[in-house]
């Protein structure tokens, strides 16, 4: 494949993942231990996509401290901050997903040959090359790679109607189920020509989906939509990420190997972990991380993955739930379908969110809070 390079959208702020990203922005949220962005990394450089941009903005020194100049997984990374000097400090400003291509490519003209850009909030499995390949052969200036989705679920998404030739003749964003003009959904994996990162007004807020794509379909442009089969999963909002994980466990993505060992069927741990075998009930999937400690009379059940650090006392039962990073489950507590972390915990079922030592609500299922 013809060298191409890539971009990672990643500035947005994840208001609708809170509190997962309130110490974390989204990319940067873990799935078996590691960043939902080091996934998409690695995919890229699995196909040879080794020069790569990031744009941040909300906490983007998490993102640039753990992944440097991208070294470590054999590719250039690059960053481009989105943000304004006001009242003597530096604060993020998202300049929109097709804004802060512009910003990169007039500063430096990065983007000088054919670019894959992805969603930094959503864990893929497509075959980049069969992508690119199809993109080439069409001679198309942009491409769109879409899934069906629901009816019901199309105001979540923008959705492209097309020509019998697969050609956008219409882009909406996120429109009403009974307006909607077509079930096939942006995956926000695009590819573009250097031509199309022109036409983005230089120094304007200019979004993708509600700006770029209805500009290119009213001009007539070689624009089209490729449908695909791949395991698409988006992490749009609290509920997605704990689909992710019950997916990820259930071994429904592929290219997602297990960290850890596997000591029994359907049961990996990490080192230096301390369980109770005997009088511990662990009934997989689960991936119990480094550190973790289970204590006799404990209970897990699959799929759920306790992360590094973490410990579930005696008497305590974890059901199809997450554990974030040093999570303390006091003695006989349960938390069914739940994210925990130490401080606060989310309700999968009903989307609750319970803060620990906040004064606002009050946290049914116990004390979640503490490191041993």
């Amino acid at each position: 494949m013809k060298k191409i390079k890539g971009m990672i959208l990643a500035a947005g702020q994840g208001t609708r993942v809170r509190p997962l990203t309130k110490y974390l922005p989204k990319p940067m949220m873990p799935i078996l231990g590691k960043p939902v962005m080091e996934y998409l990394i690695e995919h890229m450089a699995r196909y040879g996509i080794t020069d790569i941009m990031v744009n941040v903005g909300h906490k983007h020194q998490e993102i640039e401290n753990y992944f440097g100049n991208g070294s470590r997984w054999g590719v250039n990374i690059g960053y481009s901050y989105e943000g304004v000097y006001e009242h003597g400090e530096v604060t993020p400003k998202a300049m929109g997903s097709a804004g802060g291509i512009r910003k990169i490519q007039d500063f430096s003209g990065f983007f000088d040959t054919t670019t894959l850009v992805l969603c930094g909030d959503a864990l893929i499995d497509l075959d980049l090359t069969a992508a690119v390949y199809e993109h080439r052969m069409k001679k198309a200036m942009a491409s769109v790679v879409t899934l069906e989705v629901p009816r019901e679920d199309v105001s979540s998404y923008g959705v492209v109607e097309t020509d019998k030739d697969g050609r956008i003749v219409a882009f909406q964003e996120k429109p009403k189920p009974e307006e909607a003009r077509s079930l096939f959904a942006s995956t926000g994996i695009y590819i573009f020509e250097p031509e199309v990162i022109d036409l983005i007004p230089s120094g304007k807020v200019f979004d993708i989906g509600g700006d770029l794509f209805p500009m290119l379909a009213e001009k007539g442009m070689p624009f089209y939509a490729q449908k695909r089969f791949f395991n698409w999963i988006d992490i749009g909002q609290v509920a997605d990420y704990w689909t992710v994980l019950q997916r990820v466990l259930n071994g429904e993505v592929a290219q997602m190997q297990m960290p850890g060992r596997e000591v029994k069927p359907g049961i990996w741990v990490g080192i230096n972990t301390r369980i109770d075998w005997d009088n511990a009930k662990i009934v997989g999937p689960v991936y119990l991380d480094s550190s973790v400690c289970i204590e006799a009379g404990a209970e897990i059940v699959g799929p759920s993955w306790i992360s590094r650090g973490s410990r579930v006392c005696s008497g305590s039962k974890v059901i199809r739930s997450i554990l974030l990073e040093y999570t303390r489950i006091s003695p006989n507590q349960v938390f069914e379908e739940t994210i925990v972390s130490p401080n606060y915990c989310v309700e999968h079922r009903t989307g609750e969110t319970h803060y620990i030592g906040d004064d606002r609500t009050t946290l049914r299922w116990g004390d979640a809070r503490g490191r041993d």
